[in-house]
């Protein structure tokens, strides 16, 4: 009788296996305004002067998952363990993503954790704040939980370009557009829709670099924001579009003139119709924002409105053009899941690290376009996750990594429908090249923390063993 109940009871375990691998998909998604105050130079006009929080909170039945994409920070690991929580989950099943606008904000203020109590791995070090808003954007999302299927396609936008390039005067290495070098132009995204067609929520992966405000004192979601409501609001505001940057280290956008107008605007450099140098005016004002002292620095200003209007504007432009080849993916998306399984897979790598002796990256004078020197560092632990959504992996880490990387991995991995968001999950560890790169002398390269001969190779062969372990986990 005994051995009739355990054999009862292993049966059981089998069936809830195989039904944990194809369960029936529910999904739920909210978005929550954290713009907080703004400034005198907002014109009002434009959706992407609002910044939010936007969650799609995943369930099968026997898993859940959350999906979530900040206009500001990552929230640290103590949100993560709080998003865990409320939904009953497994913590790598969270991903949290930084859209990385390098727009000021103001957000509710995050809530210190006591003790600082974390499920976080030894040895790394991790913020111990609750950010409030994400937890409320989960909340909200999983309020909502409906029944759903799951597609991932993928299009292409000529938006953003390689930005490590030669100046053709000094010779020297400067941040500007590089047509002839290495750029990932692929559009990934993952929508979940009702069963009769109507879309719930999409996230939207892409390389480039939100930098049309920086140091501009504005407030702005860049390109990423824009794209999110244009697409929102082409579904009557029925539907989250989350955005998470791809591999973008060394991409910009290729159109910068409303930027770099709008910086000569406070530092009082001329204005002509064509494109102008955008270090002139960036490093003036980089320099006053991080406290830099390069001899007599111009006082930064509040810009000319018309100029800040015509960048606002173009930003835009951006966001309608990205949401339109979002649309369009979307339109034509013809693979779909409903019964799926939801499994998030972690690991961390350490990295030989090393620190800089000489420069000052704000400064204008050393920031690149000079030998950096260096001494021994501190290992950069990376923190890489994969979540499995069925046929559907989406990579992440904890960085920003150049673009070559992120080819190559998507290339390498296992499974053929792999998206790849970076900036996610913890503090940002700054940049890091692959491997061919490390003979630039850009701010990115000088200022990476990590040894050369590494971090490429243990990116994309562990994403590929986590995606490996998932197939396996699927399989059996």
């Amino acid at each position: 009788m005994k051995m009739q109940r355990s054999a009862i009871l292993f049966f059981l375990v089998c069936v809830l296996g195989i039904l944990s691998a194809q369960a029936q998909l529910r999904v739920g998604a909210a978005r929550v305004d954290v713009t907080g105050k703004v400034g005198p130079s907002q014109t009002g006009k434009y959706d992407h002067e609002r910044v939010y929080v936007r969650a799609i909170v995943l369930d099968n039945g026997f898993a859940r998952a959350a999906l979530i994409s900040s206009e500001g920070d990552t929230g640290g690991q103590a949100t993560i363990d709080a998003v865990a929580k409320e939904l009953d989950c497994s913590a790598q099943n969270v991903i949290i993503s930084s859209t990385h606008t390098h727009s000021p904000k103001i957000t509710p203020p995050a809530t210190p954790i006591p003790g600082g109590a974390s499920t976080a791995a030894p040895g790394r070090q991790r913020e111990q704040t609750l950010n409030p808003s994400m937890l409320e954007a989960v909340r909200q999302a999983k309020a909502k939980l409906e029944p759903a299927r799951v597609g991932y396609s993928t299009g292409a936008s000529y938006l953003n370009v390689n930005r490590d390039a030669i100046d053709p005067e000094t010779r020297k290495w400067i941040q500007y557009s590089n047509l002839d070098a290495a750029s990932d132009k692929t559009v990934a995204v993952l929508t979940f829709e009702k069963p009769t067609g109507e879309p719930i929520a999409v996230y939207v992966n892409y390389a480039m670099h939100p930098i049309d405000g920086y140091v501009l004192d504005i407030v702005s979601g860049d390109f990423a924001g824009a794209m999110s409501r244009y697409v929102e609001k082409a579904f009557g505001d029925k539907i989250v579009v989350a955005f998470t940057q791809g591999a973008s280290g060394d991409q910009n956008p290729l159109y910068l003139r409303p930027s770099n107008n709008a910086m000569a605007s406070r530092v009082g450099n001329p204005i002509t119709g064509f494109e102008i140098s955008r270090e002139k005016s960036e490093g003036p004002l980089r320099s006053v924002q991080y406290g830099v002292a390069e001899g007599e620095m111009p006082k930064a200003t509040e810009p000319d409105p018309k100029v800040i209007d015509d960048m606002f504007r173009f930003i835009e432009s951006e966001g309608q053009v990205l949401g339109e080849e979002v649309i369009r993916v979307m339109t034509w998306t013809g693979r779909w899941s409903t019964d799926v399984r939801i499994q998030g897979l972690e690991k961390d790598v350490n990295c030989p690290g090393r620190k800089r002796t000489n420069g000052n990256p704000y400064s204008a004078t050393s920031r690149e376009g000079v030998e950096g020197t260096y001494v021994d560092g501190p290992p950069r632990v990376f923190q890489i996750g994969v979540l499995g959504i069925g046929p559907t992996a989406v990579a992440w880490i904890n960085g920003e990594i150049f673009t070559l990387i992120g080819q190559k991995m998507k290339h390498e991995a296992p499974m053929n429908d792999t998206m790849f968001a970076t900036i996610s999950n913890a503090v940002i560890g700054g940049y890091t090249p692959d491997d061919a790169s490390y003979g630039k002398q850009t701010f990115q390269v000088l200022d990476s923390v990590v040894k050369p001969g590494c971090a490429e190779t243990a990116i994309i062969k562990t994403v590929g063993d986590l995606e490996t372990q998932y197939l396996n986990l699927n399989a059996k």
